[in-house]
């Protein structure tokens, strides 16, 4: 666990992806199939009640399973990848991959390309899955399964679109970006040239 200005970054475990905590909000909450997330937590004196705002980058269970470990929180996610959460669909959600199902949500914020949480604008970036989201701060980027350190991407083949991805590289590569802290594996500084490896593997 560690702090990247503001924000509190705990790295996934196993399955699991990162979450990051800024204020009372969180950004992607796991599986929720372990004790992982609600004891990184516990460590900096925060309680699952403190989270008013859960915010997913996009619907996979990875991603979202979580979310009911938050029960006075709002879920938010762009609109495009609501229906599964709301639907309970494993199959859009991907739950399946993890030996788990998941249960219908509400989904009490739908995001909109431009729409801002606190300092961070959303950006819509279809690829992973059709409402994939990066959130940015002007010089941070939290990138969900759109992009990975060291030049890598979400896999497209579980709503995914390469062509859908290739258009949203071309949005992020004009970026100024200088820590991204993706949705897997180690956040880092530097973020331009990542964007960059990601951006020359697909063109």
């Amino acid at each position: 666990m560690q702090r990247i200005k503001d924000i509190i970054f705990i790295e996934g475990s196993v399955y699991d992806c990162n979450s990051y905590i800024l204020d009372d909000t969180i950004i992607d909450t796991g599986t929720g199939l372990n004790n992982h997330l609600l004891s990184a937590l516990k460590k900096v004196n925060i309680s699952p009640a403190d989270i008013r705002l859960v915010m997913n980058t996009h619907c996979h269970f990875d991603h979202s399973g979580g979310n009911r470990l938050f029960p006075n929180a709002d879920i938010a996610i762009h609109r495009m990848d609501a229906p599964p959460l709301e639907e309970g669909d494993s199959i859009a959600t991907a739950a399946y991959l993890f030996g788990a199902s998941i249960e219908p949500m509400k989904v009490d914020l739908k995001f909109e390309e431009g729409d801002n949480i606190g300092d961070f604008e959303i950006i819509h970036t279809p690829g992973h899955t059709r409402g994939s989201i990066c959130l940015y701060d002007g010089e941070t980027l939290i990138s969900g399964d759109t992009i990975f350190a060291y030049g890598g991407f979400g896999r497209l083949d579980i709503g995914g679109s390469i062509k859908e991805m290739k258009k949203s590289l071309k949005k992020l590569i004009k970026l100024d970006v200088k820590y991204l802290l993706p949705g897997h594996g180690p956040w880092v500084e530097d973020g331009n040239r990542h964007l960059e490896l990601a951006y020359n593997i697909l063109f």
